[in-house]
This record gives C-alpha cells, structure tokens and sequence, in this order.
C-alpha cells in the first residue's frame, strides 16, 4: 500500500512550514533523477522514500526547539536535510564523506535557497570541535561508538537523537538519562539531561 506521505503527516498534527511539501516534492524529484545516475541511496521507489522522510521528520512532534543540529552521516539527506526542511529556524549542519551524496545535499540546498543548511564533506572525526545543541543520526553505527564520535561536538547541555532499530535496547546505558519513542518501523532514542 502507497504512503500519502501529506496526510500521514498532517494526521499526526507535527507541525510543519508551509513550505515543507512544496521543498519535499522537488526534493523528491531531484533524488529519484540524482539516483539513477549516483545510487545515492537504496529507497528507489516513490513509497520508500516517503517513509523515509517520514520517518526522518516524525522527530518533530516530540522535539523542543533548537538553535543547531549536526547529523552525523547525512546519506542522500535522512534525516538532516529533511530535518532542515522541517525546522527552518534551525541551523542543521549536515556531514557527509562520500562526494556524489555531499555534492547531492550541496545542490538541494542551492536549488531550494536553505539558508539553514551547512554541508560538511568529511568524515565527523575530521571535523573541527564545535558546540550543537541537537545531535542527530541514522543507521550509521552504534551507539556507544556515536557517543564517541560526537564528543567534540556537544557539552551536558546538548540532546542526542539516533534513528535506531529494536536493537536499540541492548544499545543502551541504563545509567544514561534516556527516553526510547517506539513507532512501528522505527525507535527513536534520545539522550540527553534535560529529556
């Protein structure tokens, strides 16, 4: 069964730009043609990628406002640059190793005007120490090592969001101040002391 990704979305009341469609739709048309050319990314049907961005953007309805975000690992842009598109009052720095998928963020933010877009072509640990207030990131690895990866990049202050699986648990520092949001497809784990 196909996704309509607008009103699944409006079903759940997350509150969204009124431009948040629009950018989504070109969004969307850009990846499927980028994707035939670079492989960008394994969602290669229109349905995949709508539960995808689903899946990048649901954080919203849960999320307080922050000034800056980092994902660690944007991919073809799950779930920053779609985070982006949701929260446009936050800057989203968005770091990203592979060429073809950085030039592909590179060239959404151009095309769309994202003035709250960063790109980062490296790998996280070459980056300079810099302080987020929201660090995010999905299927990139686990979560003690993103703990480790993101440790120049936050204070006891900042949040932490990983797109996680059911493995997520086992993944998990009870000792850690936590909150773990179930969805059907998806957890989401939140670290952080002011959850």
């Amino acid at each position: 069964m196909t996704m309509d990704l607008k009103a699944t979305l409006i079903a759940q009341n997350i509150k969204l730009p009124e431009n948040f469609f629009h950018n989504i739709q070109k969004y969307k048309e850009h990846l499927f043609k980028w994707n035939k050319v670079h492989n960008l990314t394994g969602a290669k049907d229109e349905n995949t990628v709508n539960e995808f961005i689903y899946d990048a953007v649901f954080p919203v309805s849960f999320l307080k406002p922050y000034k800056n975000l980092l994902d660690i690992g944007t991919g073809a842009g799950f779930p920053g640059m779609i985070l982006a598109l949701a929260l446009p009052d936050t800057q989203v720095t968005l770091v990203e190793p592979l060429k073809k998928r950085a030039s592909f963020l590179q060239f959404i933010k151009a095309d769309l005007g994202l003035n709250n877009v960063r790109v980062v072509k490296k790998r996280v640990e070459e980056m300079d120490a810099e302080h987020f207030e929201l660090i995010t990131s999905r299927a990139v690895t686990d979560t003690k090592m993103l703990l480790q990866l993101s440790k120049n990049f936050r204070d006891s202050r900042s949040t932490l969001l990983f797109y996680k699986g059911e493995r997520v648990f086992e993944e998990v520092d009870q000792n850690m101040p936590h909150k773990i949001i179930q969805t059907n497809n998806r957890h989401y784990l939140l670290l952080g002391e002011n959850l």
